[in-house]
């Protein structure tokens, strides 16, 4: 017997489409996003690297996981990426990927400032704490 996973059993990084001039290209995140469902995919990672994550603005992440959600549907579920380097901002980004309807988020290890152990483990304590 086994254990319904969570947050799904295939959960795929999806890519954000953009148009020629660099705007998110909207009918195209629906498309993808119902394309991955249609295919069997039952969890839908958002706003991670993969998704162009450094690119977007905190309100386009938003719109990002409205747009998804309301495509996939109640029973998928949608993680949004949420880790940044700095602490209150990825608890800044966490709170509204929540908002904005997120099933769970993503956290990265802060990458760029390369922190020792201890602040690893701050961060995601902080993080943990305030979500």
């Amino acid at each position: 017997m086994s254990t319904p996973a969570p947050f799904g059993r295939m959960l795929t990084a999806m890519v954000t489409p953009f148009t020629k001039d660099g705007a998110i290209d909207w009918n195209g995140v629906e498309k993808i996003a119902d394309h991955l469902v249609q295919h069997g995919h039952d969890g839908i990672v958002v706003n991670g690297t993969t998704g162009e994550a450094p690119t977007t603005k905190s309100s386009e992440k938003e719109e990002i996981i409205k747009v998804v959600k309301k495509v996939v549907g109640p029973n998928i579920k949608v993680i949004s990426g949420a880790g940044d380097n700095e602490t209150d901002y990825s608890i800044n980004q966490a709170k509204r990927s929540e908002a904005a309807g997120a099933d769970g988020i993503l956290v990265v290890t802060p990458y760029y400032n390369k922190p020792p152990q201890a602040g690893i483990e701050a961060h995601f304590l902080a993080m943990a704490n305030a979500t």
